[in-house]
């Protein structure tokens, strides 16, 4: 196959580009998957019919058509199993996601993300269906696994504070024997706890400037933290330092006890006292309510190139990830970019501010990106090839106006 390519100066018109059948053969691939897990299914059900005579062997069906799938398709009989039931997901309890994938309107992935989510939930509405439908069908599959999650965060909402009462009766650390000479140790305990001492810990290991990886950084940190319970060995710049975590509270979840819940930045929604406890605490937490905290610097225009420490921290807060296309990498382990350069005349506030992981921060300076800011926080990316894609902040900065709108 030969197609023009398109990053060459000039395709001619309706002769398709090489990233053209990339596509198109991606869709294709979903297309096939869809009518593959249409085909298991009706595999699994001509199996159990012709044995409804035997109640008791409906296990025996299912094991023996998984192990027929795996060695047809020469994969393991658990990812044959993974196949039968994600397909029987898709197809029994909803079709329209399988429609969505068998018209390449969404990916294998998505469905999948789809079924591992609601299947998370007791009920699941036919409008909730609908919603990660639509969201499936207009983004990448790393942002719509955080939204899916958020989604069924919010339906669990109502059952939060019992459910975590009861899982941080189960909290405990364990270690389990490795290989040459190592272990592992691992800690079961609340997320919000969990997420500070990852966050401590990378904090302390980026500070050290030595030829260790961050994660043989962060080892190191962690077991000279818990052995010698302090940091006098290490260098002066990492004493003192304290883990950070965004708590977004609405205001009216505070005050009255009304409205929704309270969610941690990497964890999700936790209970309320939870939320109180956090936000009543001194340094350390970032608290962002849907009511704007007095003193927030939106903008420094161009007096200065480097923005402040709390237009830094809001610009993180409404973008929570890497804003170029699909990435996934937290904005606290991000550059904060100027979308238009500074030298170039652009400002620094929070219209003009987005966070990039270093790598796609060099893409963007060094490559033919282009990359432009739109309403919102949200980024427009344009391919070398031409291909625009638009990224959305995770949060929004509230907007508000002296006068009341008119009746």
């Amino acid at each position: 196959m030969s197609s023009p390519s398109p990053y060459v100066d000039e395709v001619p018109e309706g002769i398709p580009t090489t990233l053209d059948w990339v596509v198109l053969s991606a869709d294709m691939a979903t297309i096939h998957a869809a009518q593959r897990y249409a085909c298991i299914v009706e595999l699994w059900d001509d199996a159990i019919r012709a044995v409804t005579r035997d109640e008791g062997a409906s296990v025996l069906v299912e094991r023996s058509v998984r192990l027929e799938v795996a060695s047809a398709l020469r994969i393991s009989e658990h990812a044959a199993g993974r196949l039968m039931g994600v397909g029987r997901a898709l197809v029994k309890r909803y079709p329209a996601v399988w429609e969505a994938m068998s018209h390449a309107d969404i990916t294998d992935t998505h469905a999948t993300i789809i079924v591992d989510g609601l299947d998370e939930l007791e009920i699941v509405r036919d409008e909730l269906v609908s919603e990660v439908l639509a969201l499936a069908e207009e983004m990448p599959t790393g942002p719509f696994r955080r939204a899916v999650r958020c989604i069924v965060d919010r339906e669990r909402e109502a059952t939060i504070a019992k459910r975590h009462a009861d899982a941080v009766a189960h909290r405990r650390v364990r270690v389990e024997p490795g290989v040459d000479g190592m272990a592992w140790l691992t800690a079961h305990l609340p997320a919000v706890e969990a997420h500070a001492i990852h966050g401590r810990l990378t904090a302390i290991a980026k500070t050290l400037d030595d030829e260790r990886s961050l994660d043989q950084k962060r080892a190191d940190v962690f077991g000279d933290l818990l052995i010698d319970g302090e940091t006098a060995s290490l260098p002066n710049t990492v004493r003192g330092i304290r883990p950070t975590v965004t708590v977004t509270v609405p205001a009216l979840t505070l005050l009255n006890g009304d409205g929704p819940a309270a969610h941690v930045d990497g964890v999700g929604p936790i209970p309320l006292d939870r939320a109180r406890e956090l936000c009543g605490a001194a340094s350390g937490w970032m608290r962002v309510l849907t009511h704007p905290e007095t003193g927030v610097v939106l903008s420094v225009g161009r007096e200065h190139y480097r923005p402040p420490a709390d237009l830094r921290r809001l610009v993180a807060w409404r973008a929570a990830r890497c804003m170029a296309p699909g990435c996934g990498i937290p904005a606290d382990r991000c550059d904060i970019d100027h979308t238009v350069d500074w030298h170039h005349g652009g400002h620094t506030d929070a219209t003009n501010l987005a966070p990039l992981c270093r790598g796609h921060h060099t893409l963007k300076h060094h490559t033919d990106w282009q990359v432009t800011a739109k309403p919102g926080g949200a980024l427009e990316w344009t391919s070398p090839a031409g291909r625009i894609y638009l990224v959305k902040p995770e949060r929004r900065i509230p907007q508000f106006t002296t006068d009341p709108p008119p009746f």
